[in-house]
């Protein structure tokens, strides 16, 4: 048995959730799984490791609608994934308002598989 000894728990996307930079307007890639301190994500555009980003997923509000979450985050690491022109990436956020914090954590802890 393998144990996760992440701080904080991640949640698998439930869905395909698409990925915006802010500053180019462009899908960079897919949500794949989401903590409150980062997220991993399969990425279609070329990304500069170890840059700053500024970027926006949406998630469920909870009342039917969603919210888009806004997050600053610093690339970690990429690696190639098995498909073409795809790879991997682990991002830490930097910046997250306390409304997107708090609207991304319930979310998280609201679809988490019960222990």
């Amino acid at each position: 048995m393998i144990t996760d000894t992440r701080r904080a728990p991640r949640l698998q996307a439930p869905a395909l959730i698409p990925v915006t930079d802010q500053m180019t307007g462009k899908v960079i890639g897919r949500l794949s799984n989401v903590s409150g301190t980062g997220m991993l994500l399969i990425v279609s555009e070329p990304l500069v490791e170890d840059a700053l980003y500024q970027l926006q997923f949406p998630i469920p509000d909870g009342h039917g609608s969603q919210v888009d979450i806004d997050v600053g985050v610093h690339l970690l690491w990429r690696d190639p994934a098995s498909a073409p022109e795809q790879s991997w990436a682990g991002f830490r956020f930097l910046t997250l308002s306390k409304e997107h914090r708090e609207q991304l954590e319930h979310w998280i802890d609201s679809n988490l598989p019960a222990a």
